[in-house]
């Protein structure tokens, strides 16, 4: 609904005091399918992080700087699916598919707080890798119990801190023109075309700052890869080298997925923009990354298999 609001200046002004989001699809048919593959999904999105975490935490064997890094990231998957699935889920089984501007606000804040918070995080485990493989007797000193945590902190301070100069910014925009958001869940560029404010500003600042975000965090990972790649080289022996291209393959795959689908969506000319399309990557990052990233980590490592299993094999009692 819209209200309108006092006439000003001679016109009438209106605030939107709620969105509707127009989702994937209007195809009745295609909703319940939807429904069901996105609520699988969210399941095993979330099944498959707790177990990471509780297993992490269960066993002392994980207790590393790696796996709490990877603890840190089951987090955050967690977090910032639940952030958009749950809504989603609900507007796909609901005649209205509405959301309230606070609502939309607070979605947008903390999906865009958890998001950034995985781009920073997961350069901080590549130089988790650096450190561990470069220089494997200093590495116990320079990835210190504190020190993993000031990175986390770190990473999370910088996503909460950047989520919210973009909520800031984009919410004191006025919304009169309509209220019907051409996505399933409330992103900037389709809010953006909605407002009927000047957004040039914000679109400078959108580009400035995930440029930057993204862009650092990436050069920390491909400097941080290119130092291993120089140090595995330099082993002379044969298994050594297996084994370290075995433990940084998990999260190089990792990093390319994730690092790969933000360029394409956030790092573009908006001219360029399709909504269509937009959406379906969308759900890719939203909804597909937050469960890969469990089985990735789980399926390529040793440690976590063995773990897993010697947990299943405890008895109950």
């Amino acid at each position: 609904m819209i209200r309108y609001m006092q006439e000003v200046q001679g016109r009438n002004q209106t605030e939107v005091v709620e969105f509707i989001l127009l989702g994937l699809s209007d195809n009745p048919d295609l909703q319940g399918v939807l429904f069901a593959l996105f609520l699988s999904i969210y399941l095993a999105t979330m099944v498959g992080n707790l177990v990471m975490i509780a297993l992490i935490k269960a066993e002392r064997c994980l207790h590393t700087p790696m796996y709490f890094f990877l603890s840190s990231l089951s987090f955050v998957d967690a977090s910032y699916s639940s952030s958009v699935s749950p809504k989603m889920l609900v507007n796909l089984i609901t005649e209205r598919k509405s959301i309230s501007f606070n609502g939309c606000a607070a979605q947008f804040f903390f999906f865009g707080s958890f998001l950034g918070t995985e781009c920073f995080l997961l350069a901080m485990m590549a130089y988790d890798r650096y450190a561990a493989i470069w220089n494997p007797l200093l590495y116990p000193v320079l990835m210190s119990g504190r020190i993993c945590f000031l990175l986390v902190a770190t990473s999370f301070v910088a996503g909460f801190g950047n989520a919210a100069i973009h909520t800031g910014m984009t919410f004191r925009l006025s919304f009169c023109a309509s209220n019907k958001i051409n996505h399933f869940y409330c992103d900037t560029p389709p809010l953006l075309k909605l407002s009927c404010s000047d957004t040039r500003i914000n679109g400078i600042v959108i580009m400035v700052s995930s440029s930057f975000n993204v862009i650092s965090c990436v050069a920390i990972v491909l400097i941080s890869y290119l130092c291993i790649l120089v140090a595995i080289l330099k082993m002379p022996s044969v298994e050594g080298r297996r084994k370290a291209f075995s433990t940084c393959a998990s999260h190089l795959l990792a990093v390319t997925i994730f690092f790969g689908t933000i360029l394409f969506m956030y790092l573009r000319p908006t001219s360029s923009y399709s909504m269509e399309q937009d959406k379906v990557v969308s759900v890719f990052y939203t909804v597909v990354i937050p469960m890969l990233n469990p089985l990735i980590y789980s399926l390529k490592n040793k440690d976590v298999k063995e773990a897993l299993r010697k947990i299943l094999q405890r008895p109950l009692l």
